[in-house]
Order: structure tokens, then C-alpha cells, then sequence
């Protein structure tokens, strides 16, 4: 198994990937919750709140959540 490297010893393309990667997941999740606060509850397939905690696992939660949990509004 590999040995864990500390920030420190990472170089630093690595380093910058894993903060891009970092705040892509906090603006997901960030725009899954705020799309969650704004849909009215019949926009949304299942209870609100299991969405709004699923949208803090990881970047699965809010893509998830962008993928399977809206409805689409009806067009007049």
C-alpha cells in the first residue's frame, strides 16, 4: 500500500489540483443547496432534507442531486 505524503511533499501541480478539485466540490454543494432552498417542494423528487444531506457526500451528493433529484417545471 502507498504511503500517505503530507502537503508538504506533494509538487506543486498535484497541490493545485487538489484545491481546484476542493472548490469545484464546495460550489457544487453550494449550488445544489441553494437551488434546494429556492424549488418548491413539488419540484423536487423526495423530502427536501434528504436531498440537502446528500448534497454534502462528497462531489457524488450534488451531482446526484442535479441529476435525479429535480423535476422539470411544467410549460405552459
Amino acid at each position: 500500500m502507498m504511503e500517505r505524503k503530507k502537503w508538504g511533499e506533494l509538487s506543486g501541480r498535484t497541490r493545485t489540483l487538489l484545491v481546484v478539485l476542493g472548490v469545484v466540490e464546495v460550489a457544487l454543494a453550494a449550488a445544489a443547496l441553494f437551488d434546494l432552498r429556492r424549488r418548491p417542494a413539488a419540484l423536487v423528487k423526495g423530502p427536501k432534507w434528504v436531498w440537502s444531506a446528500v448534497s454534502f457526500v462528497d462531489i457524488v451528493g450534488p451531482l446526484s442531486y442535479f441529476a435525479f433529484g429535480r423535476r422539470r417545471a411544467a410549460v405552459d
